[in-house]
């Protein structure tokens, strides 16, 4: 078989059985494609034999390139399960992914935003912006992340049937998982106001959020703009879109939000992604202690 052979059906079941997001199949597919051209395979049962020393070997040369723990991380994971399909190919009865423990990574905490930080940068790139409609745009985007907690890609794969938005919205989030979220009245007015300002018709089936030229709005230039307003304001390089996702979760924590609540707004599969942001609003919390109590700083 071709490289090409083994990476479309790779797609495929990527796509259509475990349904994940286009982003983890770009990167999925690409993981499989430098194993694939790393060694000479003819057939499934070829990558089916390899093990998890065959896999220390291949990560081995790709920390050499560079590659950092987390990134290491992230592609052992691809490879334990492209191996694990390739068993399923190849007759496998067993079909279990090579076992090998991947390196270590430091967890850092999510940087939240301040809700006036939230708010000024929402406002400054509506500002900055080349064109009204597409301040009037990103500015709703950021303001869906912020309010609503969505990610970034949920966001924009909003489509015209979606609105006009409701006091709650119902999300398709990672591997399918449906959720309903709550619309602040600033956030629908943002995307009511974006609505009535775009140059392009927004059919029920189209996607809500369009480009300059009419295609669908790519991540990279909210990211984009997003930058440019923090730097403007002084904000650090944490202070990112998915930022605003982490401050939603922390500033509803910080208000007396229970941690299942909180689990069911931001679609976490498990409690214990969702219990990350106890540590953040510990860690503000002591911040602002440190700063405010006349003794904290004193030995």
């Amino acid at each position: 078989m071709a490289i090409a052979d083994f990476l479309e059906a790779w797609r495929d079941h990527l796509t259509d059985s475990r349904r994940r997001s286009p982003h983890t199949v770009r990167a999925y597919l690409a993981c499989a494609e430098r194993l694939l051209k790393a060694r000479r395979f003819s057939s499934w049962a070829d990558i089916a034999g390899l093990e998890g020393k065959d896999l220390r070997s291949h990560l081995a040369t790709r920390r050499a390139e560079g590659l950092a723990n987390s990134s290491a991380a992230r592609e052992l994971s691809a490879l334990k399960s492209f191996i694990q399909f390739a068993r399923v190919q190849a007759g496998d009865p067993d079909a279990t992914a090579p076992r090998l423990r991947g390196p270590r990574i430091k967890k850092g905490l999510p940087r939240p935003v301040t809700p006036d930080d939230a708010s000024n940068i929402a406002d400054l790139v509506a500002g900055e912006a080349t064109e009204g409609w597409i301040g009037a745009r990103d500015r709703a985007v950021l303001l869906l992340l912020y309010g609503s907690g969505l990610r970034i890609a949920e966001a924009l794969s909003l489509k015209g049937s979606d609105t006009p938005l409701g006091e709650v919205l119902q999300v398709t989030g990672k591997g399918g998982k449906q959720r309903l979220v709550p619309i602040l009245p600033i956030c629908r007015d943002a995307v009511a106001s974006y609505q009535s300002q775009c140059p392009w018709p927004v059919e029920p089936g189209d996607l809500l959020f369009r480009g300059a030229k009419g295609g669908p709005l790519s991540q990279g230039m909210v990211q984009k703009a997003m930058m440019k307003a923090r730097r403007a304001l002084g904000l650090p390089d944490t202070a990112t879109p998915h930022a605003l996702r982490h401050s939603f979760a922390t500033h509803l924590l910080g208000a007396g939000a229970d941690l299942r609540s909180l689990q069911e707004l931001l679609g976490h599969a498990s409690l214990g992604s969702t219990q990350i942001y106890t540590q953040v609003d510990a860690a503000t919390m002591l911040e602002s202690y440190r700063d405010a109590h006349p003794r904290a700083r004193k030995k």
